[in-house]
Formats: C-alpha cells, structure tokens, sequence
C-alpha cells in the first residue's frame, strides 16, 4: 500500500508495533515454510531472485524479503510504535500511538487476519494436567512432554504438526473438521501454480455466491518442502496418526468427537476432483493437452467406526495444540465496523466508514488475497479508491 500510495504522490505513514514483518518474526515454529512457491512471492516491482524459483521459503526468509521491499519502496516507517486508539474526530481519523498522536484524511488497516490464535471456547474444559498449545506457541517436538498428543485442525498447519510429532516418534491424534484436499503438484506443475493459470486465484469476491462461507474456507493440506511431497490424511494413516472426526466436547476427562468424519472426508475428495477436472479443461482447451497426463488420486481412507471418544488418562493425552486458525485483533480501532459476531464489516476492503480501508483479509478482493502475490492487485485497487475518496 505504502510503494503504490508513493507512487500517487499520497503523502501517508506506515505503523508497525515492532519491526518490519514483525508478524512472521512472532511465529517460532522452526519447521515453517510458505505454501506458495518461491516464484510467486512478489510484490510492486519487486520479486524473488534466488536461485530456487519453485522451493519454498522459510520465515526467517520472508522477513529479509519483506525488510529488502521497505528499503526498495523508502517507506515511510515508524517501527517499534503500537497503535492504540482510532477513533472518528469530525472529519478526520484520530489515531494514538505508543509514539503519539496523528490526525489522517484515512486509515487503512493492514494488519491481517492472522493476529491472534482462534482457539475454541471448549478449550476452557481441558483437564487442567492438559498443556495447551497454539501455532504461534509450538517450536518443535523437543518442547511436547510424553504422551500422546491431540491436534485439532486438519488443515495446512494441523496436518505438517501431525507429520512432524509422528515422525518425531510420538502418539499423535487429530482431529478432522472441514478441510480442502489438494495434491502439491499435478500434470507437472506446482498446483498454485495451475490455480493462477487457470484464473481461479484471480476470481474475485463479487463473482461468489456466498462470500461470507468464502472467507471462512480453510486452508489447503499442502506443505512447502524440497520433495514436493502430498500431505494429506492417507499420508498421516500410513504413518498411523489416528483420525478422528470434529471436536465436539469435553465430559468428565473424555473427548467427544463428530461421527461425520467419512461423510466431510468424501465432501473433500468430490471437491478436489472438481478441482482438478477444471485444470484439465484448461490443459485441453489453452495448451491442447501439452502437459503430463491426468493423475488420480486415491479415496482418503477412513475406517468403518472412527473413534467418536478419547479417555485423556486412558490414552495418556498430555498435549493438545489448536490448529484452529487465526482472528484478527483489532481492539484499538473504535469505529462501528464490526458485525454481531466481531468480524470486520467491508466491501473489498473498504469498510462502511468513509475514509477506512483494510489490507490483507481472506478473499477481501479476490481468491488470492491471502497470499503475498495477491498483494499489489488488492492495493492497487485500494489506492485508487482511496484516491477518490480523497480527491471528492
């Protein structure tokens, strides 16, 4: 927002709470990769050089990629200085600061959607002996105490702290809510790679039927590694993570889980061949069938009667981390922009207060907008409606 706001010659200042992408300095998890390819992190006139276009980079990474575009674009920064207050003032934004207070034509929000763990209100119902763990808690097996393990979540990140435990030799037994299926590559392509060719990255929010289930889709069972390699519930079956379905309760020291888990893992697969036929389509009607042939991949294989309970003694369940995703934390913005469940109200990023934007919202423009390289669409579009505003 910063480089294309230069660019319009807006004059404007950047906050940050601590320094440059402090959000992925926060997150600790030694393992940790982006799920997109190294090719596809860029940003307004600036991309990835390296010599490894389809690897994946690691956090630390990211932030000398992310520290590199500051100096690149000159931005305007106050590091170090955390916002406190933004309130309406007549016509102007009132904005307090841990450095001071700012008077703005308009604000834009670029906080993100990732601020703050989403962590059930079940989770108050764990036995008090049960460690509790979020994403933004979790280093590596080395820091998880004997017993067995439950992870609730079987997306992206619930799936590779599955693998990783396991592999690392401990019991481990996650819990499958709703999830997308997608293999790491097909027909010879990086699959993000097929979903930015084929336009689906590209749709954008008001081409949804129903944006709001849209913004609320987990992320895909993919894992950013060197082998390329498929992460999804038969790779964890083959490794003997137990699954079990949904997360529904807590009695008397016992787990309660969904029996829906073959009908949710069934949904999944329907949705990835769907997936996946579209792709073809493409190859057939753009490239005339120019790529590999088509793959099939196998049912998710669930047993006849999954678990629906788990004795935490019983089974020595010491752990549990919540894969659960994220939330934004926004208790410092005091404007009327939040819906009756405490969601932030907006069209495309442009809330219902004249004057107010947001950046980096799930689906906020179009399906790409969670990633880096649907970045400098979303602001373009951002700036020049700000513009606007501004100009009126």
């Amino acid at each position: 927002m910063s480089h294309l706001l230069s660019k319009q010659g807006l004059r404007h200042l950047v906050m940050e709470r601590g320094d440059v992408a402090q959000a992925w300095r926060d997150r600790k998890w030694d393992s940790l990769r982006l799920l997109t390819t190294n090719q596809q992190t860029r940003l307004p006139e600036f991309a990835y050089k390296g010599s490894d276009p389809h690897g994946f980079m690691k956090a630390a990474e990211l932030v000398a990629f992310l520290e590199g575009f500051a100096q690149h674009s000159q931005t305007p920064l106050l590091t170090n200085t955390k916002v406190t207050k933004v309130r309406k003032d007549g016509e102007l934004y009132s904005i307090s600061s841990t450095k001071g207070d700012w008077q703005a034509r308009a604000v834009i929000v670029a906080s993100g959607a990732c601020a703050r763990p989403k962590v059930p209100a079940i989770s108050r119902e764990f036995p008090a002996s049960v460690t509790q763990l979020t994403p933004l808690e979790y280093r590596s097996p080395a820091q998880i105490q004997e017993g067995r393990v439950l992870v609730v979540g079987a997306s992206a990140t619930g799936l590779q702290f599955a693998d990783e435990l396991k592999r690392a030799g401990r019991d481990v037994t996650l819990a499958v809510g709703e999830h997308v299926r997608m293999p790491r590559n097909y027909r010879g392509r990086d699959i993000t790679e097929w979903l930015s060719l084929t336009g689906i990255y590209d749709q954008r929010y008001n081409e949804i039927d129903d944006i709001a289930r849209g913004r609320n889709i987990p992320s895909p069972q993919l894992v950013g590694n060197a082998h390329k390699a498929i992460l999804d519930l038969n790779s964890l079956t083959d490794i003997d993570v137990q699954l079990t379905g949904r997360l529904m309760g807590i009695n008397n020291g016992v787990a309660q889980f969904s029996g829906s888990l073959k009908n949710v893992c069934m949904l999944a697969d329907l949705k990835m061949r769907r997936l996946l036929g579209s792709i073809d389509d493409y190859i057939d009607a753009k490239l005339q069938g120019k790529a590999p042939p088509a793959e099939t991949f196998a049912d998710t294989r669930i047993s006849d009667s999954p678990a629906t309970t788990l004795c935490f003694a019983r089974n020595a369940i010491n752990t549990v981390i919540w894969a659960t995703g994220y939330r934004p934390d926004l208790p410092w913005l005091e404007l009327p922009v939040f819906d009756h469940k405490g969601q932030v109200k907006h069209d495309g990023g442009v809330a219902p207060e004249p004057g107010l934007y947001f950046m980096g919202l799930p689906l906020m423009r179009r399906r790409k907008s969670s990633y880096i390289m649907g970045v400098e669409d979303d602001a373009r579009d951002i700036t020049n409606h700000l513009a606007s505003y501004l100009a009126n």
